[in-house]
């Protein structure tokens, strides 16, 4: 099997200035606790001698927790200029840190201009607009005058559409044409005699039949001889 080697990361000023920036925080929060806890020994003993009526002792008692209090006030002191300086000292690596991506970032810039020459840009720049301009002057050229065959095929279009759209403007044709036999209305049958009151038919009937009495009587006389 072969060793594997691992590298480890190295070690800079700051990061030993840090460290020991936290060791002394850390043991500074001690001896604040160990402050406080004999304050408050102090204090209770105060208490005790009062009650025991020996005041001058109980004196004493509270010129020493007086004492530590002060002490204990250079303790904060001495931990907010340690938190103070963790604190620039962060803010120096992180401006540090974006010093660093900031200058590769113009090395890169550096790096990528001086692949690209003024004079090769110009000169595409100048070649491009020529290119573009000759494009434009061939469009104008082919667009000033259409071909005979251009023009066939424009009016054959332009009589196509006239063509669908007067078949579009026609009406719709029925699905089935009636027979004449349907379109045939049932009519009555056309009169040949004008219409005559009742009683005058009545009196035209008896009118024929004595008129025919009296041809037969005629009819049946004897001729004279």
């Amino acid at each position: 099997m072969g060793n594997i080697f691992v590298k480890k990361p190295k070690i800079t000023d700051v990061d030993r200035a840090i460290l020991s920036l936290k060791t002394q925080r850390r043991k500074l929060a001690q001896y604040q606790q160990q402050l406080d806890a004999v304050i408050e020994a102090e204090k209770q003993a105060a208490r005790d001698l009062i009650r025991e009526k020996k005041k001058d002792r109980a004196l004493l008692a509270l010129k020493k927790k007086k004492a530590q209090e002060e002490l204990l006030k250079q303790v904060d002191a001495w931990v907010i200029n340690v938190e103070q300086q963790l604190a620039d000292i962060e803010l120096a690596s992180k401006q540090k840190a974006v010093f660093d991506s900031l200058k590769a970032g113009n090395n890169a810039i550096k790096a990528i201009q001086s692949e690209i020459n003024l004079e090769d840009v110009q000169k595409l720049m100048d070649d491009s607009a020529e290119a573009k301009a000759y494009q434009d002057e061939i469009n104008a050229i082919l667009g000033e005058k259409l071909s005979a065959e251009d023009e066939e095929e424009i009016l054959a279009e332009l009589e196509n559409l006239e063509t669908q759209i007067t078949l579009q403007d026609l009406p719709a044709v029925p699905a089935a044409v009636p027979s004449p036999e349907e379109n045939e209305l049932d009519l009555p049958d056309v009169p040949t005699k004008a219409p005559v009151a009742p009683q005058a038919v009545a009196d035209e009937a008896e009118d024929a039949s004595t008129g025919v009495s009296t041809r037969r009587k005629v009819m049946e006389e004897p001729l004279p001889a």
